[in-house]
């Protein structure tokens, strides 16, 4: 983690790979179904096989000293239980035709939320996308997720364009 990154007293970060999918989708899930409600979110699977590279770094923030029943076995000799999750993705600035980062993912489990850990992870997400030279990072938020809404701009992020949707009915056959 880079210097001018802290996470708060009690937490570590650790680095994932493209062995964590199982993990990943677990929070990707929880993460849809606190904003979105109970739902199908079997596409998510088809996000991470997508996007999950070398190229799009994952990062689990734990807790420092977890008891056993905290740990989750996710390999074989490796112990898991992550609290928080960064997800990094590159994308093209549609104006210009830069690369720069994207963030597909940030969720902090609702116990650990209000302690500077999404504010970490945001720095450590702009810390990378400086060393990569990109000029600029870029998320989604979705409308109704106002907690995640103020802390992106409190943290300096505009809106440049709104994502438009329009359901489209589709007929049913007879």
């Amino acid at each position: 983690m880079p210097a001018s990154t802290q996470l708060p007293p009690g937490y570590c970060l650790q680095s994932g790979s493209s062995l964590d999918r199982a993990l990943l989708l677990k929070f990707m899930q929880r993460a849809y179904t606190e904003i979105i409600g109970e739902g199908q979110f079997a596409h998510l699977s088809l996000t991470i096989d997508s996007y999950l590279s070398t190229e799009t770094p994952l990062w689990w923030v734990e807790l420092d000293n977890p008891t056993t029943e905290d740990a989750v076995n996710i390999l074989p000799g490796r112990s898991l239980k992550p609290i928080a999750c960064l997800w990094l993705g590159v994308s093209i600035d549609q104006i210009h035709g830069d690369r720069h980062a994207n963030i597909f993912l940030l969720y902090v489990a609702p116990e650990h939320r209000r302690k500077g850990i999404a504010t970490a992870l945001m720095q450590l997400a702009e810390a990378w996308a400086r060393q990569r030279g990109d000029r600029q990072i870029a998320l989604q938020v979705f409308q109704v997720n106002k907690t995640a809404f103020e802390l992106y701009q409190a943290l300096g992020y505009k809106t440049q364009s709104l994502w438009m949707v329009k359901p489209l009915n589709q007929k049913k056959s007879d």
